[in-house]
C-alpha cells in the first residue's frame, strides 16, 4: 500500500501559531478553513483573470488536528470550471513541528464565482491560464 500524497499545487504555506489555538491548543477549525479559503481563491482568481467570491463550501471533515508550530501546506486543484463558476477541490496538509511527518488533515470542495467590479457573474475566461490561450 503506497503512502497518500497531496493532489494538486501547493499553493499556500504557513505556521500555526498559538494565536490561533482553542483553550485545548488546538488550531481552530475556522482557521484552518481560512487558509483553505485563502488558496482556492488565489486558484480561482488566477483561471477567472479577475475577482471570485467563495459560494460554498462541500463535504469538508477534519482527519486530524492542527498543532502550534505545524506548517500548514494548502494544495489546490481547479476539478471543474462551468460558465462563471468554478469548483477547486482543496486539501489541507501539516508538517508537523515544523520539520516532520507530513500528515493530510482535511480536504473540501470550493465554490468560487467569477464577478465585475459590481459583484455580477461574469463568464469564466477560455483557455488555459499558462498558455493565455
Amino acid at each position: 500500500m503506497s503512502e497518500e500524497k497531496p493532489q494538486g499545487e501547493l499553493t499556500i504555506r504557513t505556521m500555526a501559531m498559538p494565536a490561533d489555538t482553542n483553550a485545548a491548543g488546538d488550531i481552530f477549525g475556522g482557521w484552518v478553513v481560512s487558509q483553505m479559503d485563502f488558496a482556492a481563491g488565489i486558484a480561482a482568481g488566477q483561471r477567472a483573470r479577475g475577482r471570485v467570491v467563495t459560494i460554498a463550501i462541500e463535504a469538508m471533515k477534519f482527519i486530524r488536528p492542527v498543532k502550534v508550530g505545524d506548517v500548514v501546506c494548502v494544495y489546490t486543484d481547479i476539478e471543474h470550471i462551468g460558465r462563471t463558476s468554478m469548483k477547486i477541490h482543496v486539501e489541507a496538509w501539516v508538517l508537523r513541528e515544523r520539520y516532520g511527518k507530513h500528515e493530510k488533515v482535511t480536504d473540501a470542495l470550493f465554490t468560487f464565482v467569477a464577478v465585475d467590479k459590481n459583484g455580477r457573474p461574469v463568464p469564466v475566461p477560455a483557455g488555459n491560464l499558462e498558455t493565455g490561450s
